[in-house]
């Protein structure tokens, strides 16, 4: 892992309206580095990933993508360098064919890598090769769901961020996505996971933060959150 993040918050605050949601938040994830961000609900998770991809604006702080200042940058600018989402909902098109929803998202990485192409998509996801001409709103929740992350695999990506991958998901299929998310880590690629299931993030990831009311409360390696159980108690009430 390089010392220079991938991506990083700098002291970000955030406000939506009237509402003050971020107060202060520095994250940074590192080449390879798998992370969580835990917290309860509606306390800032999701504005803090929308906030550092540019789809929300900070009112202070800044964001740095390899160490370039992205403050202000809009979202396109952001993940072209090399950032890949797979959003709250999972954002598949429902008038496009799975292998459309996957094509139309294929491209090289930033240092030109094509190392996640359309058939170790459909290895990684077999299920999918029998789904390819159905359309987004033939599939079921999980299906969609592989489509998404297959989709921001074939952007080649340095870092995926995953927002709640396995929300309103059948078991076994939760079990099968943190499988894959296993597999991308190992693949090298850093990720940075939201996700209520705690015990399989504190699993999966290297580090963790916890976050109480749009503030960073906890930052350390997994093993010592998952050490502190009175802790995560008192902050995620578990």
């Amino acid at each position: 892992m390089t010392d220079t993040p991938i991506i990083e918050a700098l002291g970000l605050h955030t406000h939506l309206g009237t509402s003050h949601i971020l107060h202060g938040v520095s994250l940074k994830v590192g080449r390879g580095e798998a992370v969580c961000l835990l917290g309860r609900n509606g306390m800032g998770k999701t504005t803090t990933l929308r906030t550092m991809l540019g789809l929300t604006a900070p009112s202070q702080g800044e964001i740095r993508v390899h160490g370039r200042a992205m403050t202000g940058a809009p979202p396109h600018a952001i993940v072209r360098q090399g950032i890949a989402l797979v959003p709250e909902g999972r954002g598949v098109f429902p008038n496009l064919t799975v292998r459309e929803n996957l094509i139309m998202a294929a491209r090289p990485g930033v240092d030109g890598r094509c190392d996640w192409t359309f058939e170790r998509v459909m290895a990684t996801f077999p299920r999918l090769s029998m789904r390819l001409e159905n359309l987004g709103n033939q599939l079921s929740g999980g299906e969609q769901q592989m489509v998404t992350i297959g989709r921001a695999l074939m952007t080649n990506p340095d870092l995926i961020i995953l927002d709640e991958a396995t929300e309103g998901l059948a078991p076994l299929i939760r079990k099968e996505i943190w499988a894959v998310i296993r597999t991308i880590r190992d693949a090298g690629i850093a990720t940075l996971v939201v996700d209520k299931n705690v015990k399989d993030l504190l699993a999966l990831c290297d580090r963790a933060l916890v976050m109480v009311k749009g503030r960073i409360v906890l930052d350390g390696p997994t093993a010592e959150l998952a050490a502190d159980e009175d802790g995560l108690m008192r902050h995620l009430s578990l």
